[in-house]
């Protein structure tokens, strides 16, 4: 084991894990933000569909014969998880994972599918954590830390490597932030090489471990997180990334669930990528936050893309509603013939595509001679709204719910 993280120690493995892992190479993406100049690492197209392999092989690969033998056991939330089956199935060595009960079915199921011993452990990362290392103890195995270990972190400084190789003038890197270990490794990485370039880390706001830690200056444990992005819905950072991050990263910032998913919906329109929640973040980011980018070449680590399909559809009405892109009007008119024609017409009118109408009698807080007419339409964005909106109020609709 390492005592101290060296540049020496990130090319390393970057050597060790050039016949591992995928090339990940930067891809244009001016959609995203229109005042900078966007790329994005992605890293939802590695090897098991995120970067955590990286760590995880790593690590692994440096493991004695000796621990070779006895196996490896390993937490996470999915991510994680598969990056520690494939690096075992690799090396030949078995391998125990121990995953919060409420993981994805296809990331169990693709952890399975790497030869791993599945442990589901009820309640979220922290408990599987907990419960990874009481196994550790018995049966003597050695564990392969999520995020808070310097083999770990060096492995995920290689994206840090990469991406200043591939761009050397680049200006700022978001990175998504759950325990720490990958903005750890990419902000050392990165600032040993140019300290000028800003690096950035990104929390979902219902899990914002590291946000609160940094701010109050020690490591703070959260009661508990809430987030879509399961990925880095960590209650408590490691020590050695609540380190890093005080020392090498400029900012982090929060994004809600609403620009979360947003940015996943921009992706698969306009980039035909898929990202998982914990992944866009760093796009969440750029489009929604209040980080200095402006004139700045920007790289986003999109850092994963095993989203749970059967969950997709609802994350693309939500990213839908909070682009503009869709829109549920409720209004209260007159309970009389040619009302619905009326609005109906207005919308159409205005370029709205309207894709279901609901018509309610019952509302006890209307007027007795009125109904709630209730209207979900396809708009084009933000200001499209405003002016349909401004229009019925023009037109003297009450507008009661939206």
């Amino acid at each position: 084991m390492i005592e101290e993280l060296t540049l020496n120690e990130v090319y390393k493995a970057s050597y060790a894990l050039k016949p591992i892992i995928r090339q990940t190479n930067l891809i244009a993406a001016p959609s995203i933000r229109k005042d900078c100049d966007i790329f994005i690492k992605p890293e939802n197209l590695q090897v098991t569909g995120s970067f955590k392999v990286r760590g995880a092989s790593y690590m692994i690969s440096q493991l004695t014969e000796e621990e070779k033998t006895r196996g490896v056991i390993a937490c996470s939330a999915g991510n994680h998880a598969q990056g520690v089956a494939l690096a075992a199935k690799a090396c030949g060595i078995k391998a125990t994972i121990c995953l919060p009960e409420g993981a994805p079915i296809s990331k169990v199921e693709a952890t399975r599918s790497y030869g791993a011993d599945i442990c589901l452990v009820p309640g979220v990362y922290d408990d599987a954590y907990n419960y990874a290392l009481k196994l550790k103890d018995e049966k003597q195995m050695t564990f392969v830390h999520p995020f808070d270990n310097l083999q770990v972190i060096a492995g995920q400084g290689t994206i840090g490597l990469e991406i200043i190789n591939e761009m050397p003038d680049v200006e700022a890197i978001i990175v998504p932030v759950g325990g720490g270990g990958l903005i750890s490794g990419v902000a050392y990485t990165v600032k040993q090489l140019n300290p000028n370039i800003k690096v950035y880390g990104v929390q979902a706001a219902g899990a914002p471990s590291m946000v609160k830690s940094i701010a109050g200056k020690e490591i703070k444990r959260l009661g508990k997180v809430s987030t879509i992005a399961d990925g880095i819905a960590v209650k408590e950072p490691g020590v050695n990334t609540f380190n890093f991050c005080q020392k090498w990263v400029d900012e982090i910032i929060t994004v809600t669930d609403d620009e979360v998913c947003a940015a996943i919906l921009h992706l698969l329109e306009k980039h035909k990528m898929i990202a998982e929640g914990a992944g866009a973040v760093s796009v969440a980011a750029a489009m929604f936050g209040n980080l200095p980018l402006e004139g700045k070449k920007t790289v986003c680590v999109v850092s994963g893309g095993n989203i749970d399909v059967t969950f997709l559809n609802r994350i693309i009405n939500r990213g839908l509603q909070k682009s503009g892109r869709q829109i549920t009007v409720a209004m209260e008119i007159d309970d009389k013939p040619g009302q619905l024609v009326k609005v109906s017409t207005l919308i159409a009118k205005l370029g709205a595509n309207v894709t279901a109408v609901s018509h309610e009698r019952t509302n006890s807080t209307i007027n007795v001679k009125s109904c709630v007419l209730r209207i979900t339409m396809e708009t084009r964005d933000e200001e499209h709204v405003e002016k349909i909106m401004e229009a019925l109020k023009m037109h003297h609709i009450n507008i009661i719910g939206s």
